[in-house]
């Protein structure tokens, strides 16, 4: 693969991943930046919590659709006969990580964006949606029982590289554990203040399913 086709790819991966879908979408259509209200932050969950559930919904799913998009354009390479099948993992983890690296540092809105769990959704979703299945069960399973996204995204995210590393569907790919822990790392660091909140014991709940209160 040529090294201009491999910039031009891992820009496009950053521009999309760089989409402020919660900050566009929230001023509007509702007049209303997520990032001054709630928690402060540029992501799904927050909106969840300021706008209600409806836009909540579209935000995750257009994070969500960022993550597969540039993880899928390891795949557009492949078609295209620029890489190989050996090396169509990498290039996947690859470009999903440049579009998680642009949703928590997205450059159109100064560099401060969400916490990227809806997009590495995305990511893992293009690269193993059979095992992403199971995590997103996770997640809902863990968020009914606490009403804790924090908890229910850190959970979520250990249990990709853990039953990946276990076998559990199939032979461990050394590649996509390591990815999976590494991710882990990344979804510690970026929840610390949820890490030492859920610790207090004054972590915000969020009940997803209840309606948005009326001012």
């Amino acid at each position: 693969m040529s090294v201009a086709l491999l910039i031009v790819a891992i820009v496009a991966a950053y521009l999309l991943g760089s989409i402020p879908s919660s900050v566009w979408y929230g001023i509007g259509y509702f007049g209303i930046d997520v990032r001054k209200h709630g928690s402060g932050n540029a992501g799904a969950t927050n909106t969840f919590r300021v706008l209600g559930k409806r836009a909540g919904t579209v935000v995750m799913l257009i994070d969500v659709l960022k993550g597969w998009t540039a993880t899928c354009l390891a795949s557009m390479l492949f078609y295209m006969n620029e890489i190989g099948e050996t090396e169509l993992l990498m290039y996947k983890i690859i470009f999903g990580i440049i579009a998680i690296i642009g949703h928590i540092f997205p450059i159109f809105v100064n560099f401060k964006g969400g916490k990227g769990i809806a997009t590495l959704l995305g990511m893992v979703l293009a690269i193993h949606p059979e095992l992403a299945s199971v995590c997103i069960t996770i997640f809902i399973l863990t968020l009914i029982a606490s009403q804790y996204v924090s908890l229910s995204s850190i959970l979520a995210t250990l249990a990709f590289p853990v039953l990946s590393w276990t076998g559990a569907f199939g032979h461990p790919e050394p590649l996509l554990v390591v990815f999976g822990f590494t991710m882990f790392v990344l979804v510690v660091f970026t929840h610390q203040k949820n890490i030492v909140r859920l610790l207090n014991g004054n972590e915000n709940r969020v009940n997803i399913f209840a309606k948005k209160a009326r001012s």
